[in-house]
């Protein structure tokens, strides 16, 4: 059943029909109890009334059965007859016995409660004796007819109940639809939005079972707010970064084609060259944050020698104008990483300090003191302090921006950090102008 509705409809009945069988059994056995201890008490006292009824004479004193007395009432009474009673001589001849009561012996023993099979009937028999009359007094009680009374009176609390039961069903039915009413009014709310309404639920007046899912909706509807706004800002900002290089392409290829002149013409090419490179490193750029924002890992972590790494991602540079340095005691570090993402925040972090630091300058990859980290330092211009918070996020470019740069880098570099587990703290350096950066990886 995939109504909750319906899922709370039936659990709430066959509850309270349960309960309310429960409760029938619970007052059939009590009063079974009750009902044997005042029978018991009843014909107790019936027996003591009937012996004092006989006379000093004893059984030759006894003009009538004076069990007509006991035997009850009649004119269709349901449990008309109910005791039966018995005198008997001390000598062992019946001497007298109400209408009803069986002629023979009803009980066995002289005196005290008895039970007894009589013509196929279990009776529960109370015997008295009196030595100085000369008799002994039984008084009957059929069983069957005790029972009966426990099933009536089962039978009684039973027939409210079935004709209570669809009551009570609608009943539920309308008090669980009024408390589902709060839940439909906010889906009827969501249904009427317009697409692009990420405003949040408002879940002050929700009932409290709500309220987590109402929240859990909310950070959703932030989650994917977030989303649309950095897929606008790619978008954007990948449209209007694209365009300069673009028409500086076209504008390069048509004094390329109508210059004679080589010098001309090869400056022409450079400045091609120069724009193709800029275009590919934002694409490239663009296509690694939306595959780091998709969630996308193709492999699973695995031993990797940062080193090795590095120097893949040295060797695919080709910085002419910068020279770059390799501590080999980073071929010693080997850590637990996703190697394509690894090398996506080496590599970042290798083109941001290339093209920030000066012709002629250093870019120096060392290992730090503790053994688990790496440490980057390039002979730039630095970050002004102001700004080393700031740099971390999508298309900023601060002051000292790069020509070729688009401010997507260290963005870069901190979700992907972030999905290997590492972490990364960007510092002036104290020494000489420039950045040094300090990664701190997931050691094996």
């Amino acid at each position: 059943m995939n109504s909750l509705r319906g899922r709370l409809f039936v659990v709430l009945v066959a509850a309270t029909g349960l309960i309310w069988l429960c409760g029938i059994v619970w007052i059939s056995i009590g009063a079974k109890a009750e009902l044997e201890h005042v029978l018991d008490t009843r014909i107790q006292e019936a027996a003591r009334m009937v012996i004092s009824l006989v006379g000093t004479g004893g059984a030759g004193a006894i003009a009538e059965a004076p069990g007509n007395a006991v035997g009850g009432a009649s004119g269709g009474v349901k449990y008309e007859r109910q005791l039966s009673c018995q005198i008997w001589a001390l000598d062992g001849h019946l001497v007298a016995r109400s209408g009803g009561a069986p002629d023979v012996l009803l009980s066995d023993r002289a005196s005290g409660f008895s039970d007894r099979m009589i013509n196929g009937e279990m009776w529960r028999v109370y015997s008295i004796e009196s030595a100085a009359k000369g008799v002994r007094v039984m008084i009957g009680d059929r069983l069957g007819q005790r029972n009966q009374l426990v099933v009536d009176l089962a039978k009684g609390l039973m027939v409210p109940a079935l004709l209570m039961v669809p009551a009570l069903g609608v009943l539920i039915w309308v008090s669980v639809g009024r408390g589902l009413r709060p839940l439909v009014r906010t889906a009827g709310e969501l249904r009427a939005r317009e697409v692009d309404d990420m405003s949040p639920v408002d879940a002050r007046g929700a009932p409290s079972e709500m309220r987590p899912l109402l929240e859990a909706l909310n950070a959703l509807f932030d989650k994917v707010e977030e989303a649309r706004r950095v897929e606008r800002e790619v978008t954007a900002f990948a449209a209007h970064e694209l365009r300069t290089p673009l028409a500086g392409l076209k504008t390069q290829a048509q004094i390329a084609k109508a210059s004679t002149d080589p010098a001309v013409r090869q400056g022409a090419l450079d400045q091609i060259l120069f724009s193709v490179d800029r275009t590919a490193r934002l694409v490239r750029q663009l296509l690694a944050l939306a595959k780091l924002d998709s969630g996308q890992q193709p492999d699973g972590d695995e031993e990797v020698c940062v080193g090795g790494v590095l120097s893949e991602v040295v060797d695919a540079s080709h910085p002419a104008a910068v020279r770059v340095e390799l501590d080999p005691a980073l071929e010693d570090l080997t850590v637990r990483s996703n190697r394509e993402i690894l090398r996506v925040v080496l590599r970042n972090l290798h083109e941001n300090a290339v093209q920030h630091s000066p012709e002629g300058g250093t870019v120096s990859w060392r290992l730090a003191p503790d053994g688990r980290s790496v440490v980057l330092e390039d002979e730039g211009s630095g970050i002004p302090a102001e700004e080393l918070p700031l740099v971390f996020q999508r298309f900023y470019r601060g002051r000292h921006r790069a020509p070729t740069g688009c401010g997507l880098g260290l963005a870069i570099v901190e979700t992907a950090a972030r999905r290997t587990g590492a972490s990364l703290v960007l510092e002036n350096r104290e020494d000489r102008s420039g950045l040094r950066a300090v990664i701190r990886l997931k050691p094996v």
